[in-house]
């Protein structure tokens, strides 16, 4: 069952070394998924479950070892989910969320607990993410997730999706829920709405959603702000 979980924002920036001179805008975020990681750490899981959404051809089961780079984002940095080696013909790269997760874990020195990764499709239904966080919960006596994903992109006019008046009151009801391990909440989040205001997240909160049901969580968001006028949130489910 679920024991614990994190989410994250998932953008590249959170590497510093793809930031470069902006690097120190996103100190506060950085700090705050250090803390939520660490908390992931002390429930003692057996298994750790990386989850974020991911382009088609990407969906699916990364196993530990699987490979990651920023190279697309003009930085020679490369990176590896966990420790091991994927068999041959199982090493694919990892999509960007779970890459930057991959850096985070990396920086934690995470040693707690076998990792493995999860490529959601970001238009999957909220009924076909709860069963993917199903499966998970019931694959080990104690799992862990920790879960990639941002907010609208349409917060402001320099927003990647410009603004929408929607995207303020969108993200206000995804703090709540991830504020306070609010299920429900997160499974009634609109998957259309949610893919005109360009959310990375709602498919992966969603699959967070169905592993955490019946597991009775507390939730507490460590952080939430919409740099560039897109929503970050950090929370932590134990």
């Amino acid at each position: 069952m679920l024991v614990a979980a994190a989410v994250c924002p998932s953008p590249p920036l959170l590497v510093p070394d793809v930031a470069t001179g902006a690097a120190h805008e996103l100190d506060a975020a950085r700090a705050a998924c250090a803390d939520a990681v660490g908390l992931l750490a002390a429930a003692r899981p057996d298994r750790l479950y990386v989850v974020g959404a991911a382009p088609e051809g990407g969906h699916g089961v990364y196993p530990a070892g699987s490979p990651g780079s920023f190279a697309g984002f003009g930085v020679d940095l490369g990176v590896r989910l966990g420790e091991g080696r994927p068999a041959d013909g199982e090493a694919r790269l990892l999509p960007a969320p779970l890459a930057v997760a991959a850096w985070l874990l990396d920086r934690a020195r995470w040693a707690a607990a076998p990792v493995e990764g999860l490529g959601v499709d970001e238009t999957a239904t909220p009924d076909v993410c709860a069963g993917l966080g199903r499966g998970l919960a019931d694959s080990a006596e104690r799992v862990a997730l920790l879960v990639m994903g941002d907010g609208s992109a349409c917060r402001t006019v320099k927003a990647p999706g410009y603004l929408d008046e929607r995207a303020e009151g969108f993200d206000a009801a995804a703090a709540r829920a991830l504020g306070t391990a609010d299920v429900a909440a997160l499974l009634a989040l609109d998957p259309e709405l949610a893919y005109e205001l360009k959310v990375a997240g709602r498919a992966p909160w969603q699959v967070l959603a169905g592993a955490a049901e019946g597991a009775g969580l507390d939730g507490r968001l460590l952080f939430e702000d919409a740099p560039y006028g897109v929503g970050y949130f950090v929370a932590a489910w134990s």
